[in-house]
C-alpha cells in the first residue's frame, strides 16, 4: 500500500528498520499486526526487533534487554506511546510497562500473560540452558524454513518440553501441511530473512530474560531468617542466580565479625572499586 513507509531508524547504537502508517499518537506493534488502527487516527509504527528483519543483528546476549524499545520511543520525537504486544512481544511489551511506565500511555496485549521472573523449563530448553551456541549448534541441521515450520506451526503446548537429553528442536515436529492463517511464501519470506545471521540474535531474548547486568554483591548476614528459609542457601550457592546476575559476588557476614562495621566497609568498598576514580 502506497501509505506504508519504511526507514531506519537511529537509536541505542543501532540501527533499527520500523514500517508505519498513518498520522497521530503513537502505537507500537511489537510483533502484533495491525487491525486498521491507522484508520482512526493513529501513527502506527512496527518495528523490526533487533535481530530480526531489517534492523542490526548484534551477538552480545546483554544488547537485548527491553529497554531498547525506550530509546525508540524517544528517536522518533515521542514522550509516550500507546503499545500492543504479541507473543514474545507481549513479555516484552510487559516488562516496558514495569521498569518505564513513564514511556507508555496504555497498553494492550496479545498471548501470554505476565510471566514471573523464575525463567519458565520452555524457555530454558528453547535458549539452550543459556549456553551461547548449544541451540545454535542443534539449529543448524535444519534449514530456516523447516525451523520456521517447527516452530511457527506448533500447535500443542505439550511438546514444548523435549524428553532428557534431547534438543527441543529435534523433537518438534515438522507439519506437512500449513494452516489457512499462513502461506509458503509468506514462511519464505520470513525465513529469508534469517538465512543470513542466523537465529543467535533471537534466542538472545530468552538468554538476556531476567538477566541482571549491573555489577552486584548480595550481602546476607548469617542470622538473617530469610537465609534459613525459601531454599535461600541453595538457590544463593547455585547456577542459577549467577546466570541470572552474571557479575554477582556473594557475600554472608557472620555476627561475631561485627556486621555494622563489616557492612559498612564491603559496601564503600564494592562501590569504590567501581567508581572509575
Amino acid at each position: 500500500m502506497a501509505d506504508i513507509a519504511q526507514r531506519r531508524v537511529r537509536t541505542n547504537e543501532i540501527w533499527m528498520h520500523i514500517i508505519e502508517k498513518g498520522d497521530g499518537p503513537l502505537i507500537l506493534l511489537i510483533h502484533a499486526p495491525d487491525p486498521c488502527l491507522t484508520e482512526h487516527g493513529y501513527h502506527a509504527v512496527a518495528p523490526d526487533m533487533r535481530s530480526y528483519g531489517d534492523s542490526n543483528y548484534p551477538t552480545d546476549p546483554a544488547l537485548y534487554t527491553i529497554l531498547h524499545l525506550v530509546g525508540l520511543i524517544d528517536a522518533l520525537g515521542q514522550d509516550q506511546a500507546y503499545v500492543v504486544g504479541h507473543d514474545w512481544g507481549a513479555q516484552i511489551a510487559w516488562r516496558l510497562c514495569l521498569f518505564r511506565p513513564d514511556k507508555v500511555k496504555a497498553l494492550i496485549k496479545l498471548g501470554p500473560a505476565l510471566s514471573t521472573t523464575v525463567p519458565t523449563v520452555e524457555a530454558v530448553q528453547i535458549h539452550g540452558d543459556k549456553e551461547q551456541g548449544r541451540a545454535e549448534k542443534s539449529f543448524a541441521k535444519y534449514n530456516s524454513l523447516t525451523l520456521f515450520k517447527k516452530f511457527l506451526l506448533v500447535n500443542d503446548p505439550d511438546v514444548l518440553v523435549a524428553p532428557p537429553g534431547v534438543e527441543l528442536i529435534d523433537f518438534l515436529e515438522t507439519p506437512n501441511s500449513l494452516p489457512p492463517w499462513i502461506t509458503k511464501e509468506e514462511l519464505l519470506y520470513k525465513a529469508e530473512k534469517f538465512r543470513s545471521f542466523g537465529f543467535t540474535g533471537a534466542l538472545n531474548y530468552y538468554r538476556a530474560m531476567d538477566i541482571i547486568s549491573v555489577p552486584t554483591k548480595f550481602i546476607v548476614g548469617d542470622k538473617d531468617v530469610a537465609l534459613q528459609t525459601f531454599g535461600t542457601i541453595s538457590y544463593m550457592e547455585g547456577e542459577l542466580f549467577k546466570e541470572l546476575v552474571p557479575s554477582l559476588q556473594v557475600l554472608v557476614i557472620y555476627s561475631h565479625h561485627g556486621r555494622s562495621k563489616s557492612l559498612t566497609t564491603e559496601i564503600l568498598s564494592f562501590f569504590s572499586e567501581r567508581s572509575g576514580n
